[in-house]
């Protein structure tokens, strides 16, 4: 079943018709502790809200854990959900992507629908049907793929960030448009913080879902072009996952961020990437991102997190890299040289 995504101009309209179009017998939504306090009371009075009961988490990517899930599991069960409820997901990436997973497993699956409130979450992390939880260390490790009933995105949720949210979800779009077109790559190498305007924004996020779109209708599971997506991913998880380990975890979009700088230089090297555009893009990227500290000693410890990437088969890591904005080159191998090569050249940029 195709999930459908909105962009809405009136929340309450369109939530209500979301929630109407699903028959269920128990309501339930799921936020973590800063959507409760931020966005829970922008909802909590419209009437397809009432009789909700409401599931929270701890917010941030550190509780995308096992334990966080049984917790919405329990909290289920002890609200006498059935398979005929409903679990509306209020948040970002995080709680979309744990909600998700949690109503597709308890009872064999019930229904959800994702109310996206970050930047990044309305761009990337509601839509394709991706959901899951990170285990042992490891961003996204365990999931299914499972697809909301709806996505509603309301822009106004943007008021809620502050500016490190935004280029966070920012980065993810700047990497729609290096897959995309150089015409929508030039109007992303602009001023981030202009997505906060209603028209540009919405514009922006509409022309970002539509390239994510188009890309998961082609490759619902990731076989082949869905690995296009993962540009900037393959070293973002793994720098990711070490500030992770290093408890001090960074957002997923900046980590993104740094990882399109290495993967770019790769695709330069190796797949002829213009110079120019490289150089464009790394400026942007430092000006506004700054950078994770690493040396050389860290090198081996985030091959061995590249490793664990899922896309990767057998022995070698696949990276997708470019051969111009908008020319995508999945499968691409890269050696261990290179691959420090690229991080060297992170570093010193």
């Amino acid at each position: 079943m195709k999930q459908d995504i909105i962009i809405v101009e009136q929340l309450e309209r369109s939530l209500g018709e979301a929630v109407a179009r699903v028959q269920h017998d128990r309501l339930f939504c799921l936020t973590d502790e800063t959507t409760l306090r931020l966005c829970w009371p922008k909802v909590q009075k419209m009437s397809a809200m009432q009789g909700a009961k409401v599931i929270t988490i701890g917010a941030g990517d550190e509780h995308k854990t096992l334990e966080s899930l049984a917790h919405v599991w329990t909290e289920l069960q002890k609200g006498g959900a059935t398979r005929h409820s409903l679990l509306v997901n209020l948040g970002g990436g995080m709680v979309t992507d744990l909600g998700g997973f949690a109503a597709s497993t308890f009872k064999r699956g019930l229904a959800f629908i994702n109310v996206p409130t970050t930047l990044l979450s309305q761009v990337d992390a509601s839509v394709g049907g991706k959901t899951g939880i990170n285990f042992g260390g490891l961003k996204n490790e365990v999931g299914v793929f499972s697809d909301a009933r709806s996505v509603l995105i309301a822009t106004d949720f943007l008021d809620t960030l502050d500016d490190e949210n935004i280029l966070s979800g920012y980065a993810e779009m700047l990497k729609h448009g290096l897959l995309d077109s150089e015409e929508h790559w030039a109007a992303l190498m602009q001023n981030p913080f202009s997505v906060r305007e209603r028209q540009r924004g919405s514009d922006l996020i509409a022309r970002s879902i539509a390239v994510k779109e188009r890309i998961v209708t082609e490759d619902p599971t990731e076989k082949g072009l869905r690995k296009a997506l993962n540009l900037g991913h393959t070293v973002g998880h793994a720098l990711e996952s070490l500030a992770l380990r290093r408890g001090k975890p960074v957002l997923h979009g900046y980590a993104v961020a740094w990882g399109l700088m290495a993967e770019l230089w790769l695709s330069a090297v190796k797949e002829q990437f213009p110079t120019e555009k490289l150089h464009q893009t790394v400026r942007f990227i430092r000006e506004h991102y700054g950078r994770m500290n690493i040396t050389c000693d860290d090198y081996p410890e985030l091959l061995e997190l590249m490793t664990h990437d899922k896309k990767n088969e057998a022995d070698s890591i696949n990276f997708t890299l470019l051969g111009g904005i908008g020319d995508i080159r999945i499968n691409r191998q890269a050696t261990t040289s290179e691959i420090y090569e690229s991080l060297d050249f992170y570093r010193e940029s």
